[in-house]
């Protein structure tokens, strides 16, 4: 079973990146767009969602829960176009891990995205938890994911991200073939490949610490100035060391509320203010690991 898992990755000797024009710290933002896609009798599901929302330890109900709702509709009706603005007037590229169902419900929003020339990796056909769906239902799943991406969005996605993972994800993803790169995992500050399955799969670690998601967590962040800190201070810390990548994570729904996307304006200016800062899109860094450490 130990073989299943690395637990050395680089080492004390992390490789060179090489980021473009000598950077220090290659930089990427994510805007998780999930709105819709959520567990919903409406669509079928057993009961409501309790995950990733103001109401913290919420239960699911097997009916509507209208305040649920409601709060997840927030991201998609202001908390999306929010964050869209912060980061059109800083000129500033990102990447959308889109639910496709969440997509289909706002063409506006989509539209909005390609607009701006913003990486639209998959987040997977539904916002719901697939550690228990069987193997056959999710590689389905995934298939369906990728066809309505492709319709929505006019090409397929090159990034996956389930977040929600099965202990298959992994493999599902790599016998599909099609991905540049999958972001499912949490394991280090660099790129690397992962070689169990069908073919070297490059991996492109995210993050749940510099994440939004904080704010609604019983050990979380209580306001924005504890969020702007610990994003300066990762930021500060991986530039101080080089050669490191940093992911952000967001979702309209959280940090799209007023006084959380104030604290977020404060670290965008942070990082623009840095001139060996590199901020990028996912695929960007994805390209750039692949010609610079080929497998």
């Amino acid at each position: 079973m130990s073989q299943a898992r690395d637990f050395v990755g680089y080492g004390a000797n992390p490789p060179d990146p090489r980021w473009p024009g000598g950077a220090r710290i290659a930089v990427q933002f994510v805007i998780n767009y999930e709105e819709g896609a959520e567990n919903n009798v409406l669509h079928g599901d057993k009961g409501s969602e309790a995950f990733l929302s103001e109401m913290v330890g919420a239960a699911s109900h097997p009916a509507r829960a209208m305040a649920m709702e409601s709060l997840y509709e927030y991201g998609s009706r202001a908390g999306f176009w929010r964050l869209h603005r912060l980061f059109t007037e800083r000129r500033l590229p990102l990447t959308v891990f889109g639910v496709a169902k969440a997509m289909e419900l706002n063409p506006d929003a989509v539209d909005a995205m390609l607009a701006e020339d913003w990486e639209v990796a998959s987040h997977g056909l539904r916002w719901i938890d697939y550690q228990y769906v069987p193997e056959d239902v999710e590689r389905a799943h995934i298939a369906q994911a990728i066809a309505l991406h492709t319709a929505l969005t006019g090409s397929r996605p090159l990034g996956w991200y389930q977040g929600r993972t099965s202990p298959n994800t992994a493999r599902l993803i790599a016998e599909e073939g099609g991905f540049v790169y999958d972001a499912d995992s949490y394991a280090d500050d660099l790129p690397y490949y992962d070689r169990r399955h069908s073919h070297a799969q490059l991996i492109l670690p995210y993050t749940l610490d510099a994440n939004d998601m904080k704010m609604v967590a019983y050990n979380g962040f209580t306001e924005g100035e504890q969020f702007f800190r610990y994003l300066r201070d990762t930021f500060d810390q991986l530039r101080e060391e080089g050669g490191r990548m940093m992911s952000v994570g967001l979702h309209g729904r959280i940090a799209g509320r007023p006084a959380r996307a104030r604290a977020l304006a404060r670290f965008l200016d942070h990082v623009i203010a840095c001139p060996d800062a590199w901020v990028a899109r996912r695929i960007d860094i994805a390209r750039h690991w692949m010609e610079v450490h080929p497998t």
